[in-house]
């Protein structure tokens, strides 16, 4: 049965691994959205994929009116059928037992679990945005990014935002952009986008008096377009180690995405029967003189409607350069 990771930690013995998951839910509003459907399983005859079998819609049926004594005009739903991959991803740490006997291990590795969760929520963050499971030869999922090129719900800006005064005479068109953006995908509930454009859009936001913000029930600052969350997708390491924007500004440009977080709509994947969220913690009375911890989680998306997304691309943030 589908669960949240709120729903997760209900009964959970493992005192560790719910403070691991409250770090989850803390660090990334859009993972604490996420239902999580365990129904992903290895590939048929063994492997090493887990697989989550699905039917997306790709074109909804229409209904409409008929005339007496004539027939309905027929028209199908289009659907597809879909895999998407459930793949493990997280943060291996070590600590020498001379250091964890010497500075209080259970400080330390409260500390280095904390940290390894918080790394680990970047990375699926990043992939739910960037993964092309094609690319890094099935070590990551697909993101929106890839599900979302070439399909009608791909728009892009003409708006210019990238100076104060282009913000002042720019401000209601870029909100036009958003809508019609928000208005393609029903059910639309978490707009997706980095600092910067969340800083543009809610300025343009406040003046039409469609700004909110609340307290979560984590202490986090959730800021509103509308009733919908703005979220900043973050931050994440890059292959070079620089921490750089999961949604990038290139060229003065940037995206914002928007999804129907819903089982119909995006939602998060897991193994069949098994718990989204592991912990292993060092074990300080195993031989060996490096102690090692680790943090994973197991998880995917998929996107049940292909209408249930979608990316407003090539907003003009900054001066290009």
């Amino acid at each position: 049965m589908p669960i949240t990771l709120e729903e997760a930690k209900v009964g959970m013995p493992d005192h560790v691994a719910a403070g691991v998951i409250d770090t989850f839910q803390r660090s990334s509003i859009l993972m604490d959205m996420l239902p999580f459907d365990d129904a992903a399983t290895p590939v048929q005859g063994g492997g090493s994929t887990l697989a989550y079998n699905y039917v997306q819609i790709k074109t909804p049926s229409k209904a409409g009116p008929r005339k007496i004594n004539e027939e309905y005009v027929p028209n199908e739903a289009k659907k597809e059928a879909k895999t998407a991959k459930c793949i493990p991803l997280g943060q291996a740490y070590e600590i020498d037992r001379v250091i964890a006997n010497t500075s209080g291990a259970p400080g330390e590795i409260a500390f280095q679990t904390e940290q390894a969760a918080i790394a680990t929520v970047s990375e699926f963050s990043n992939a739910v945005i960037n993964g092309d499971g094609e690319a890094a030869e099935g070590a990551t999922f697909d993101g929106l990014k890839k599900l979302l090129a070439g399909t009608d719900n791909e728009f892009v800006s003409a708006v210019d935002v990238s100076t104060s005064a282009k913000l002042d005479s720019n401000a209601q068109a870029l909100l036009d952009e958003v809508d019609t953006l928000v208005s393609a995908i029903p059910g639309c509930n978490v707009l997706l986008m980095n600092h910067a454009l969340r800083l543009k859009l809610r300025s343009a936001a406040r003046r039409a008096g469609f700004y909110g913000r609340e307290v979560n029930g984590f202490g986090v600052s959730v800021e509103y377009y509308g009733s919908i969350p703005m979220i900043d997708a973050g931050k994440h390491v890059n292959e070079l180690g620089q921490e750089v924007d999961i949604i990038p500004t290139e060229g003065g440009k940037t995206a914002l995405y928007g999804a129907a977080v819903a089982l119909d709509g995006l939602h998060g994947i897991s193994p069949d029967g098994q718990s989204i969220v592991n912990v292993y913690l060092p074990d300080l009375q195993a031989p060996g003189a490096v102690k090692r911890g680790e943090v994973e989680i197991v998880a995917g998306i998929a996107l049940k409607q292909s209408r249930k997304a979608g990316v407003l691309k090539d907003i003009k943030i900054a001066a290009a350069g």
